[in-house]
């Protein structure tokens, strides 16, 4: 992908678009300096990209540059304030950050925004974890598991569910989607 990109933006330097989609390659690739500099070039030259800015603050959110990460997902909802994703990351954010009360107002407006964005609806799950409510936490991810939402390899291994490991109510889950694997 990272070539395909690179031929693109060679044969045309202009394609902001091309310098978005190769630093979502070198996010995935975990080569983040080098995401972080693609994603300054297309926002260089369209500054009101807000899925850029969205991208952006994935990447520093993954380096853990929270602050960073907030201030580009502030941009995107400036940007764009019908982006439910951006309100679900910038609350995922706050909530790594413990920052409660702002982590479950943006991500009730991202479920607000789109009743159906299984991410959101993972976030919520991960929001009632981190309060160590695994009730609340484990009715989400259902939602989510119903919906469509089927990161087994996420479910079974973020630290975001830590605190609940141990309730009866994910081991259930956990059984059940084991059977889904």
């Amino acid at each position: 992908m990272i070539a395909h990109y690179s031929r693109i933006i060679e044969s045309n330097p202009s394609d902001y678009r091309a310098y978005n989609n190769r630093g979502n390659a070198y996010q995935q690739r975990g080569d983040y300096d080098l995401s972080i500099t693609d994603y300054d070039k297309a926002l260089e030259m369209n500054p009101a990209f807000d899925l850029c800015y969205i991208n952006r603050g994935n990447t520093y959110q993954k380096t853990g540059d929270y602050e960073h990460a907030v201030s580009d997902y502030d941009k995107a909802i400036a940007l764009n304030p019908e982006n439910g994703m951006a309100f679900n990351n910038r609350g995922f954010v706050f909530m790594l950050m413990q920052k409660y009360d702002e982590a479950e107002r943006d991500l009730r407006k991202s479920i607000e925004l789109n009743p159906n964005n299984i991410y959101a609806l993972n976030s919520m799950a991960e929001f009632f974890s981190a309060r160590s409510n695994a009730q609340e936490a484990c009715k989400w991810l259902k939602k989510a598991i119903d919906r469509g939402y089927n990161n087994w390899g996420y479910i079974n291994t973020s630290g975001t569910y830590d605190n609940i490991r141990a309730a009866a109510c994910f081991k259930e889950i956990l059984k059940a989607i084991g059977n889904r694997q």
